[in-house]
């Protein structure tokens, strides 16, 4: 990934400052702060600014019945408690704020997670930079036949070379055209842009509390999550896990390494605790159900 030589300047001052605070910090999450964090080609993810702590989470849990303790140890068991038990107001104490640069399709993917400040990069006051996403071969794939939102097997890398090439034309004809729409014909920007493919790059900031970004760590962490955002997620991913280590670990135990069981489900695993062996057939569940709730059992 290659940084504009701007935005290099812009982090190297950045870090270079030097502030007396009183609040809490992280020092794991000081020594990454404004530093980029390469996702797909030419994308993303620098942490600016954050505000709390574990310390912060458990002081707001903490205000309802008084004090309590401030054992390190103590600590670490009240915020698993509160994740596990789904108290998640305490965890909404905690903010922080990433600047992201990836393809237009990820970001349209990714704002449906629509609990956050978002401040996206405006193509109608300024020109769009000539930069687009185009996947590694190995992870060119046909349509799943299984899974009508997922991929299946991987192109053959004759197949790839040649939908590599194929995205590559059409992405620099289409910047061709919209620098020719501006220039030759002074169209405005905000309608030149229209002719971008959505693999072109688009940048935001994105400020979230940290109960709704463990949600959407949960959603697009999972194997099945599309592979462009997921890597986006994992970068995220690593900020978290250095900014509130005792809250990431038990999101990784409860959330991300659990799993759900419906009303339904526990009944069938309650008889299996019995001794009796349980069909799909007299379970209760669809097949669908029967195969989701195995798959969980069998790990």
């Amino acid at each position: 990934m290659k940084l504009d030589e701007s935005l290099r300047e812009a982090i190297d001052e950045a870090r270079a400052q030097q502030y007396t605070t009183r609040r809490a910090t992280v020092a794991a999450l000081e020594k990454r702060l404004y530093e980029p964090l390469p996702c797909l080609d030419h994308g993303f993810v620098r942490c600016i600014d954050y505000m709390g702590d574990d310390g912060a989470i458990v002081q707001a849990a903490r205000v309802s019945y008084g004090k309590g303790t401030k054992a390190v140890r103590q600590d670490r068991g009240l915020l698993r408690y509160l994740l596990r038990h789904r108290h998640t107001s305490p965890f909404e104490m905690c903010e922080i704020k990433l600047h992201c640069k990836m393809p237009i399709f990820v970001a349209r993917q990714w704002i449906r997670h629509r609990t956050a400040s978002v401040n996206e990069y405006s193509a109608r006051y300024s020109v769009m930079d000539r930069e687009f996403y185009l996947p590694a071969p190995q992870d060119l794939a046909v349509q799943s036949k299984s899974n009508k939102q997922g991929r299946g097997e991987v192109l053959t890398a004759e197949e790839a070379r040649a939908v590599l090439a194929l995205l590559k034309r059409d992405a620099e004809t289409c910047y061709a055209s919209y620098e020719t729409l501006m220039e030759d014909h002074h169209l405005a920007r905000e309608l030149a842009r229209m002719n971008l493919p959505v693999n072109y790059y688009t940048q935001w900031y994105w400020k979230v509390d940290l109960h709704n970004l463990m949600h959407f760590l949960g959603l697009r962490l999972h194997p099945h999550a599309q592979y462009e955002i997921r890597v986006f997620a994992e970068a995220i991913a690593s900020l978290v896990a250095d900014w509130v280590p005792f809250t990431w670990e038990a999101f990784q135990d409860y959330k991300a390494g659990g799993a759900f069981f419906s009303q339904q489900d526990l009944r069938v695993i309650r008889r299996m605790l019995g001794g009796e062996t349980v069909e799909q057939e007299d379970s209760g569940l669809s097949k669908r159900e029967w195969r989701e709730l195995t798959n969980k059992l069998d790990g």
